[in-house]
């Protein structure tokens, strides 16, 4: 990823696997519980965060940022 990294893919934090898919899932239900209220922006907040942290959690990983 190009410019600022918002989260360092390759800290020694993110190494177990449960941790990355968490870092993932949770906004991402997170976003599911409010489009489910009726929060659309929020909804789409919350899931550009978690697509986010998919990209540079398991695509960007290891590639040197």
């Amino acid at each position: 990823m190009a410019g600022i990294m918002l989260v360092d893919p390759d800290n020694p934090f993110f190494r177990p696997l449960w941790v990355r898919l968490l870092c993932v899932l949770l906004p991402l239900a997170w976003a599911g519980v409010e489009y489910r209220n009726g929060a659309t922006f929020w909804a789409a907040l919350f899931g550009a965060g978690a697509i986010y942290l998919f990209v540079a959690l398991f695509v960007m990983r290891g590639r040197g940022g």
